[in-house]
């Protein structure tokens, strides 16, 4: 048996999904059943002064993003996803999930500039 990376890659990949849509959905949980707001919009680690406004859209984001992925494990294991799509769709979650809370983070803490004294 010959070592392929490919395949360790591959299965690395699949099994960081389980987790990854675990920490999403939970985030999401946590904002729309618990009201806990303290992981939204976070600019490095500091809450915007108002974080229930923003926290529908994260929410959505968290939400829409573990279902997705959620999609694709369920895919993979019943065998009806090649590796090609499965592998496009969970990237291209993973990125855009990144993408729009690094967006979201910097709506909500705008930018203010400040007089030199």
């Amino acid at each position: 048996m010959v070592f392929d990376v490919s395949v360790a890659l591959t299965w690395i990949l699949f099994i960081a999904l389980f987790p990854i849509t675990y920490f999403w959905m939970r985030r999401a949980w946590r904002i729309v059943v618990r009201r806990d707001y303290s992981e939204v919009a976070l600019k490095r680690g500091v809450s915007p002064p108002n974080p229930a406004r923003f926290a529908p859209f994260a929410a959505a984001i968290n939400l829409i993003a573990g279902g997705i992925i959620g999609f694709v494990i369920i895919g993979v294991l019943a065998g009806g996803m090649p590796y090609e799509t499965w592998t496009a769709i969970a990237g291209s979650t993973l990125w855009l999930k990144f993408m729009l809370d690094f967006a979201l983070s910097r709506h909500a803490h705008p930018f203010i500039l400040r007089k030199r004294a």
